[in-house]
């Protein structure tokens, strides 16, 4: 059976951010995944999950000026010192947190940034991660982002990512596989989710195309969860969708689909 995060940068927005840890135990998780975690210290973070009883599954690497339009640091070229700074910041938490996965973006290269230019930074940043995770005890992983929610993104499919991941090492590299972005941007999602079964660490969830809970949009999810168990997936997969109303009525869709 799936097992399931709860993200709470997405789901319990009904409450602040820190509360959020005590909606997800009593909504029954027993894991969690957010997108940021640097506008709190990392003791005060640990201190949550250990008072409800869960577990860090994922969190994001520092993106840059979020507030301006940057979505990772790891394709810009010129951002090299920034970015190694990041990653240390990023280990530092997942070292308190006792989280084994840390995703990098790739980020949106700038205007007039050639696509080789901006391949050769992102490699060259990835391969100095993914060996300071390593020695961390900690595992880079990537996501591809669909261009419609997030227009210009340097990482677009999982074919892409999956060929970064042979290149760089599946010691040091994974693939984080978001459904919903599959869906958006490829689809033939359960086809590709088992070729590259071998790299996938982590998944994530939502429906499309209003990115809310499963059976709210076009994804047959009954046959999703199905091959996700027939295909030995035994990691976790993070509800990265934004509820369509209550999030905890919004659990619903768990008892339909007997997950």
């Amino acid at each position: 059976m799936p097992r399931f995060a709860a993200n709470l940068s997405m789901m319990f927005n009904e409450v602040g951010f820190l509360d959020r840890f005590d909606a997800a135990a009593k909504a029954g998780f027993t894991a969690v995944e957010f997108l940021f975690p640097y506008e709190h210290p990392a003791a005060v973070l640990k201190a949550r999950l250990a008072t409800n009883g869960l577990q860090q599954v994922l969190f994001n690497m520092p993106p840059g000026d979020w507030a301006h339009g940057e979505r990772g640091l790891a394709c810009l070229p010129g951002r090299q010192a920034e970015f190694r700074a990041a990653v240390k910041q990023a280990l530092e938490y997942a070292a308190v947190l006792e989280c084994k996965l840390v995703h990098c973006m790739a980020g949106i290269p700038p205007a007039g940034v050639p696509a080789t230019t901006a391949a050769a930074v992102y490699a060259a940043n990835l391969a100095w991660a993914a060996e300071q995770a390593k020695a961390a005890g900690v595992k880079v992983i990537l996501e591809p982002i669909n261009h419609r929610d997030m227009p210009g993104f340097f990482l677009n499919t999982v074919e892409q990512a999956a060929e970064v991941i042979a290149a760089i090492g599946a010691d040091k590299l994974g693939l984080q596989f978001d459904i919903y972005h599959c869906q958006v941007t490829e689809g033939d999602i359960t086809k590709r989710m088992e070729t590259l079964m071998p790299v996938i660490e982590h998944m994530q969830l939502a429906d499309v195309p209003a990115r809310n809970e499963p059976g709210t949009g076009e994804i047959a999810w009954d046959f999703v969860f199905r091959r996700i168990d027939e295909l030995g997936f035994r990691g976790w997969i993070g509800l990265e969708y934004r509820p369509a109303g209550d999030t905890v009525a919004g659990l619903a869709w768990r008892k339909k689909y007997g997950v």
